[in-house]
């Protein structure tokens, strides 16, 4: 049997350790579908290259390729990247959460800026406007 001490900091250590690997795992499933997304850019310049939008193209989906209307395949890709892309913010915003309850666990303090959002485009024009005077 443990010592209270040892059982104490044995259950920290395994809180700590958890929350790490949640970190990990997310940050690697960010980069999976950002992969992901990166290849679904490249079919779609693919696509906007080829000149006959009437003919058929041939799509992999796993291991077997499928011919498919070329507007058909161009939408599908588009709706799969607006999906990618909700998907990596959302797992980003959870991220955020994760890291900081990390750093809280281990005692280390917040992340300061961390919490940080990003102009929309409508808020960046009104700054570019402002700037100009």
């Amino acid at each position: 049997m443990l010592s209270p001490e040892a059982e104490r900091v044995l259950h920290y250590l395994v809180e700590v350790e958890e929350l790490a690997e949640e970190v990990l795992a997310s940050k690697q499933q960010i980069v999976d579908l950002d992969t992901k997304r990166n290849q679904n850019r490249e079919a779609l310049r693919a696509l906007q290259k080829d000149l006959s939008p009437s003919n058929d193209v041939m799509v992999c989906f796993g291991s077997m390729f499928i011919k498919m209307p070329h507007p058909q395949t161009k939408e599908m890709i588009e709706k799969d990247q607006a999906h990618l892309d909700g998907e990596i913010e959302k797992l980003r915003k959870q991220l955020k959460v994760k890291l900081s309850r990390l750093y809280e666990a281990q005692g280390r303090p917040e992340l300061k800026g961390f919490n940080l959002n990003p102009l929309n485009q409508d808020e960046l024009k009104a700054v570019k406007i402002i700037l100009r005077g």
